[in-house]
């Protein structure tokens, strides 16, 4: 986009997800590490927007420095690889080994700065008098200084996108050796995927340096080049972009799978079980448990539903019969079912029948109550997950053309 727009749609994207996490930065600034993300999420939206060429020009012209604001990009984006250094060092280093870490630290950022107070350098010794707002690198390739800044400016980007990679990469395989031998939590999964994107981010940013090293190589030598040049702006704005989705889904990301993702599959899952709980057969005026508003979140429905349910469980044991169990739970097993499935299928096979005998209003049985809740905790105890299993259940039986909702003829079985 030659108006610049796609470095001010990345900007706009490093620049919500900083708005976001401005809340903690204010509470953590004195945690390096969240001074360190906040760098990493500032420095390349400041970049994107001086790289766009309404603002160079904008720069230039309130500066009357023709292109100044070349040099802030490489300052910033060496700041920037910098910064990603920085945080990986504080995210891998031992909490007993802090010294040590920050000392690493301190070396590169003196070395940062260093880097900065050449290029500053160099650009105040070379010779820039027309105004390049989209191809500064290759126009002045060759220019004494200019072109000595340029390549010292590229290579360090490069070599801090290559050990940014290799460090991601080397996270990703120990947080794979640690989840291989136990079942992996939300954070590990959102840890693992944070970290492939920045992957892929270090990537494209090895590819950028490489590119405008050779295109410039190639001006050296007497070619044009350009056009590979000028192919590489959306290519870095995806790379920042990038970066913005890496940090934030290992910050963000386990919480919207515990708190949003998860309830909302456990919604789902239930449904089959709650259409039975909620219809007018079920409805309960004098139930203690109040809905939840309108606004609430997908946490507080589902504990709601599940509250529920058990509630109804409770009141309808008086009208269930065990033998109406036992024997879909046989069935089930007869048909290939593993014992968990058919014990889900026998509960929901009692409850649905044991609904329908409180809809005609038959006489409650009460010496029937705990063996039917001895029953269910039994169930529980082998199913963690036993409400999803009936409900599922439930939708099985449906699309087998419909549920169990006769007594049976007791008969002895050894399902239980």
């Amino acid at each position: 986009m030659q108006d610049g727009t796609d470095y001010y749609i990345a900007a706009a994207v490093l620049g919500a997800a900083l708005l976001v996490k401005s809340p903690g930065l204010l509470r953590g600034w004195r945690n390096p590490t969240v001074r360190a993300v906040y760098a990493l999420l500032f420095l390349p939206c400041a970049g994107f927007v001086l790289s766009a060429p309404p603002t160079v020009a904008y720069v230039n012209r309130i500066s009357a420095v023709s292109n100044l604001s070349a040099l802030l990009v490489h300052c910033i984006m060496t700041a920037f690889a910098c910064a990603s250094l920085v945080l990986l060092a504080y995210w891998r280093g031992e909490p007993g080994d802090l010294a040590r870490t920050r000392r690493r630290v301190r070396v590169w950022q003196t070395g940062c700065c260093g880097v900065i107070a050449v290029l500053a350098g160099l650009f105040a010794l070379g010779d820039v008098p027309v105004e390049r707002p989209r191809d500064f690198d290759t126009y002045y390739a060759a220019t004494p200084f200019i072109s000595q800044m340029l390549v010292l400016y590229l290579l360090v980007y490069v070599a801090a996108g290559v050990a940014t990679g290799v460090v991601c990469w080397g996270w990703i395989l120990d947080v794979r050796g640690k989840t291989a031998h136990r079942s992996r939590t939300s954070v590990d999964s959102c840890l693992r995927v944070g970290l492939m994107v920045l992957v892929t981010a270090a990537l494209a940013n090895v590819v950028f340096g490489s590119f405008k090293l050779a295109a410039i190589a190639a001006r050296w030598a007497g070619r044009d080049w350009d056009a590979l040049n000028e192919s590489l702006p959306p290519f870095m704005s995806a790379s920042g972009m990038m970066v913005g989705v890496g940090l934030l889904v290992p910050a963000y990301g386990p919480a919207l799978i515990d708190r949003v993702w998860q309830p909302l599959v456990g919604i789902t899952a239930l449904r089959p079980l709650w259409r039975l709980v909620s219809s007018p057969a079920n409805t309960r005026n004098d139930s203690i448990f109040l809905p939840p508003p309108w606004y609430a979140g997908p946490e507080q429905t589902l504990l709601y539903r599940m509250t529920t349910i058990h509630d109804w469980m409770r009141d309808l044991s008086v009208h269930c019969a065990d033998d109406i169990r036992e024997q879909a739970c046989l069935r089930a097993r007869r048909s290939g079912a593993s014992q968990r499935e058919a014990t889900a299928a026998g509960l929901a096979a009692m409850f649905t029948a044991a609904s329908d005998a409180r809809a005609r209003e038959v006489p409650p049985a009460p010496d029937r109550g705990a063996g039917v809740v001895a029953a269910v905790r039994r169930a529980e105890q082998a199913d963690r997950d036993l409400l999803v299993s009936i409900s599922r259940a439930l939708a099985t039986t449906r699309r087998r053309g419909g549920a169990d909702r006769h007594a049976y003829r007791r008969t002895p079985t050894t399902c239980s």
